[in-house]
């Protein structure tokens, strides 16, 4: 079976590991139906995230809300970064945090996935390169703040961190210009947003990124976070839910795992306070120099 990318998505799509491989397939009520029509029950299914990317790309500072509670500039034009493949996780998964890490935040967003090579595309043409949407936790330590200086490779980039799904739905089926975010922690509404809150809407996102580097079908935009993503605890649930786009949950569990060796190590630092709790920055340093550290 070919990949999704090389498929048209007219129809919502999961992607499941049946006996260690991944499978495409839909969900019908209870059940998965697999594209070999094959079935398993939907309750006993294991999640992958329903994308194969070459790339993904995310946002820094999207939202009107965010810019507000960071008291940040407001930013001329977007400004991204670049996650590895191996970040994504899938529906229902663990998400695993280094048993010293405190800072473990939880960023809902919509996830934008390309359905065909998309080069210097203009921004009204943009959308009709897509194949599809799907809810995205853009997870960060930022106890490792320091030491990324804005790559967020370590903060950002670890195994696990993209929790995508549950399913891909149709680009055809679904208006980024007209939805509403809400991340929930333990049941309880934690972020909420609408498309009317971004400062940058998907088509301009993808037709600036598209006209320095090629994105290519499968690849991957995360289109920024709203206000109050905040640090989770092993135990958590953290769900994000998109209208029309589905309900994707996940569970944070302690990783037994010894982060000492070479490189930066775990630190608590002023930046990780200012993003992970949204503490004015001059405060932030106050607290690191007399020890106030949360």
């Amino acid at each position: 079976m070919p990949p999704i990318s090389e498929l048209p998505v007219t129809e919502r799509r999961v992607r499941v590991e049946v006996d260690g491989e991944p499978r495409w397939g839909r969900r019908s009520g209870d059940t998965i139906v697999l594209d070999d029509g094959a079935e398993l029950a939907e309750a006993e299914a294991l999640y992958l995230a329903p994308v194969e990317p070459t790339k993904i790309f995310a946002v820094h500072l999207t939202y009107r809300s965010r810019v507000e509670e960071y008291a940040a500039r407001v930013p001329p034009e977007p400004s991204y970064f670049v996650k590895p493949p191996t970040t994504l996780n899938g529906h229902r998964r663990p998400v695993r945090v280094a048993k010293d890490a405190r800072f473990l935040n939880y960023e809902g967003e919509l996830a934008v996935v390309v359905g065909r090579r998309m080069k210097g595309v203009p921004a009204g043409d943009v959308l009709s390169y897509l194949a599809g949407y799907a809810c995205a936790n853009d997870i960060g330590m930022h106890d490792f703040r320091h030491a990324d200086r804005g790559a967020m490779l370590r903060v950002k980039g670890q195994d696990g961190f993209l929790p995508l799904g549950p399913e891909l739905v149709p680009a055809a089926a679904f208006d980024p210009t007209d939805y509403t975010l809400r991340t929930y922690l333990n049941g309880d509404v934690v972020q909420e947003a609408t498309a009317g809150d971004l400062l940058f809407g998907v088509a301009y996102q993808l037709a600036d990124l598209c006209r320095v580097i090629t994105l290519e079908p499968g690849d991957v935009l995360l289109t920024g976070t709203p206000a109050n993503s905040r640090p989770m605890r092993p135990g958590d649930v953290v769900e994000v839910e998109i209208t029309g786009l589905g309900r994707l949950s996940s569970t944070i569990e302690e990783w037994d795992v010894d982060l000492a060796g070479p490189g930066e190590q775990l630190h608590v630092s002023a930046q990780t306070l200012h993003v992970a709790l949204a503490i004015p920055e001059d405060e932030a340093e106050r607290m690191v120099e007399e020890g106030r550290v949360p």
